[in-house]
């Protein structure tokens, strides 16, 4: 296909629209619930309270807001796209914005500003403390403040918004791949976001993984839990397809995942479970640190190549292996020293390249 023909193709799959919005306006649509700005995306928020501050500061001064990106839904409702953290702050200062478990967060308190000093402690409105709220000519400026929306019509291809979601959230406040990924999944699969989230505060997982509270809060646990998922079963043929982005490999399989309605979500709890169920008692946090013949120890941290090997190795094999007969640690041991793994697994190793040598070599080091 020529270029333009690719372009033109493209194009009819994306219908967009434009509106000038009040603030006061985009507050009625979250009053109404005819907005989903979907709670579960707050654990993502990276905004402090300075830079929420800084946006009310700005719409006091007039200073334009960017555009805020929604999708249509097939009932009508918007779904935020891009622009969840001015929303968010815009509803938690007014005293608006509820979590998702539907309470109603704390108003926001602002700080002081280099230009408007005089915010600090300032709130939307309190009639407990009217020194420190903010005038009824300050709230309406606020509220007959414009932001413009930029609206992908329920025309457009469904896969559009996920698409850009992924391109306007991709560094800045939400800082990691898979923040992101999360957030499509809740716009995509909601149920799916919050089975996924579960398995993933499986103890004996949390233990085997032995993740820091960095790694946690940046959601590489789910990460993880997703490349069990992605590769546990996956055909060889189709690792090969995984190029040179691991990233939106794992993002197009998981788009796959939310939108099978035939997913077997009870097998895959089961294989999940069982996996670590097994790593937990016969090896614990040591499962996925690197072994030291010489020491006969296991030493340092966790390595994405040892879980690739190990997690997915057990996770195809669960049902065959027998807690009794079968001894995880000495096979572990064995991986550590054997050329493939040394070979594909060493420094400067691509995804591409080691992710369709280390899995099925799991595979068969897990064998009964």
């Amino acid at each position: 296909m020529a270029l333009q023909e690719e372009i033109d193709k493209m194009r009819q799959e994306i219908r967009a629209d434009n509106y000038s919005m009040s603030i006061g306006e985009w507050i009625s649509l979250y009053e109404n619930q005819e907005i989903d700005i979907h709670p579960e995306f707050q654990r993502f928020f990276r905004w402090q309270p300075s830079q929420k501050t800084r946006l009310i500061e700005s719409i006091l001064l007039g200073i334009p807001i960017p555009p805020i990106f929604v999708s249509q839904r097939q009932d009508g409702v918007w779904d935020v796209v891009d622009g969840l953290q001015r929303l968010s702050t815009i509803y938690e200062f007014i005293g608006k914005l509820k979590d998702e478990n539907q309470k109603t967060l704390d108003p926001l308190v602002l700080e002081k500003t280099k230009y408007l000093p005089n915010l600090e402690g300032k709130k939307w409105e309190d009639p407990y403390d009217i020194p420190n709220s903010l005038t009824q000519a300050q709230r309406l400026l606020i509220k007959r403040a414009k932001i413009d929306a930029t609206i992908l019509l329920k025309e457009s291809d469904e896969i559009a918004k996920y698409e850009l979601f992924q391109r306007l959230n991709t560094g800045g406040s939400i800082a990691t791949p898979q923040e992101v990924r999360n957030c499509i999944l809740v716009m995509f699969n909601r149920d799916m976001f919050h089975w996924m989230k579960s398995l993933s505060q499986n103890e004996m997982f949390r233990e085997c993984i032995a993740l820091s509270e960095r790694p946690i809060e940046e959601q590489y646990d789910m990460e993880l839990l997703l490349r069990f998922l992605v590769f546990r079963t996956i055909e060889e043929k189709d690792m090969r397809k995984i190029g040179n982005d691991l990233s939106g490999f794992l993002t197009d399989k998981m788009v796959e995942m939310a939108k099978n309605e035939s997913y077997n979500y009870l097998e895959e709890e089961a294989a999940f479970n069982k996996t670590f169920e097994i790593l937990y008692e016969q090896m614990g946090s040591d499962s996925f640190r690197r072994y030291s013949p010489t020491k006969d120890k296991f030493l340092g941290g966790f390595l994405v190549s040892a879980y690739e090997v190990i997690a997915l190795g057990i996770g195809y094999n669960y049902e065959n292996i027998s807690h009794l007969s079968f001894d995880v640690k000495e096979r572990v041991k064995k991986i550590w020293v054997s050329p493939e793994y040394t070979n594909w697994s060493g420094s400067g190793t691509t995804a591409q390249r080691r992710v369709p040598k280390l899995v099925p070599f799991g595979r068969e080091m897990f064998q009964e």
